[in-house]
């Protein structure tokens, strides 16, 4: 049942409005006596989520007794990170998610229905895994909070993703991941439908449906004043909302270009990149822009890993950002990335398969570690004279020696594409 939608590129709603709306369905949803929130962690910082949960505290008061960051493999949120994310929420209320230990398995979506939709690429089951706290806590309402934007392994963010990847364990993560990086990012990224929602899709239809789950999703774009504002509000308890709230991040989340680019400089705020696990949605969100031969250069003060976690971080720098013949060659050969399959599939991900170069400009890993997993490697401070953050505009800059650039402060906020390299 979708219970709210208002959404469009020409309008924004402000803080009262959002408040409202949330109460408004809270109500006509009715009494709940034990809820559960789930928001996203700091890597979706600008989401509104930090907001809205602030505000189902607010409605629930101490029926709201647990939030759990949707943190999927990345690193548990500190407090110092709840307490710029999630001000006023009261803080002994958030939970840790342990993607290694703390799941169950409430069903496993057959081999022979992924096969279908992998068009035969992929040939195993998948577990629809989520944390213990979902079921084992016994609450009649589950908030599931998010933001809607163009995603590298599931096309379109949040939603049923949010529960089974950011809630999820272990295999179910890692299968997921691999679903997309085998069928092909690019056929994925910026659509609602395709092989790795409808496995998600299939979990949520024969193993959720008794998990009390409300999603409340949201679309976030910058406004003409270019802030940060919310462009859409979708709740609801099966896809439409989310399907809604796609259609609306298609269009405002989503640049589509006339002719590819021969030049990217990307900055990545240090307060939330600080691996190339998150750093490299440089790289998805603008493979599809780049022209063959041209150059990705990435600002990041703040990257001091390449994986949050130590296991995948030990296996980025074991073998390295290569092709997908050369990573899905490595899979059938070695142990440890079949048993890592999220770790094989970020490998792929964060290739630019021959196509571009990348250039890392790190804060904090040297020049010998960027090289060691195949990226190429630029001194942060040089490069930061010549592409000065402050001053450059999102999107085409005229450098003062003539060189041209398409310049993006923070990648994880879109999507860009040359419209005949998407079409196909």
């Amino acid at each position: 049942m979708l219970y709210f939608a208002r959404g469009s590129a020409a309008q924004e709603m402000s803080a009262d409005q959002i408040k409202e709306a949330l109460f408004l369905t809270l109500q006509k949803i009715g009494t709940r006596k034990k809820v559960l929130a789930i928001p996203p962690d700091f890597t979706r910082f600008h989401s509104f989520a930090g907001l809205i949960t602030k505000f189902a505290e607010e409605y629930f008061g101490d029926q709201l007794t647990d939030i759990l960051p949707a943190v999927g493999t990345h690193s548990p949120m500190t407090k110092d990170q709840i307490a710029t994310m999630f001000p006023g929420v009261t803080p002994s209320k958030f939970r840790v998610h342990d993607w290694r230990h703390d799941v169950l398995t409430l069903g496993v979506v057959p081999s022979n229905f992924i096969r279908k939709v992998t068009e035969g690429k992929i040939d195993y089951s998948w577990p629809a895994q989520v944390n213990k706290l979902l079921v084992q806590g016994r609450y009649d309402l589950i908030l599931s909070i998010g933001q809607v934007v163009p995603h590298e392994v599931i096309g379109m963010a949040n939603y049923n993703k949010n529960i089974f990847v950011g809630t999820g364990g272990v295999e179910g993560i890692n299968k997921s991941h691999f679903i997309g990086a085998v069928y092909g990012m690019e056929r994925i990224m910026g659509r609602a439908n395709n092989p790795v929602r409808a496995v998600l899709n299939y979990a949520s239809d024969h193993f959720a449906k008794d998990l009390p789950i409300v999603y409340v999703l949201t679309v976030v774009d910058k406004n003409k004043a270019g802030q940060l504002a919310v462009k859409g509000l979708f709740i609801g308890d099966d896809v439409e909302c989310f399907e809604r709230a796609a259609e609306l991040s298609l269009k405002v989340n989503f640049e589509m270009l006339d002719r590819p680019l021969e030049k990217i400089v990307v900055y990545l705020d240090p307060s939330e990149y600080k691996s190339t696990w998150l750093g490299n949605k440089s790289i998805y969100r603008t493979r599809m822009a780049i022209a063959d031969g041209g150059e990705l250069i990435i600002l990041a003060p703040g990257l001091k890993e390449f994986g949050e976690d130590a296991e995948i971080d030990r296996l980025i720098r074991k073998y390295g950002y290569l092709t997908t013949p050369e990573i899905l060659q490595l899979v059938k050969d070695n142990e440890d990335l079949q048993n890592n399959l999220a770790a094989a599939a970020h490998l792929i991900h964060g290739s630019s398969e021959n196509r571009f170069k990348i250039t890392y400009c790190p804060g904090h890993l040297s020049e010998k570690e960027i090289e060691s997993v195949n990226y190429n490697y630029a001194p942060l401070d040089e490069m930061r004279q010549r592409y000065r953050p402050e001053t450059l505009k999102d999107g085409f800059n005229m450098m003062p020696d003539g060189e041209e650039i398409f310049y993006i402060s923070n990648p994880a906020l879109g999507l860009w594409a040359f419209k005949e390299r998407f079409q196909k």
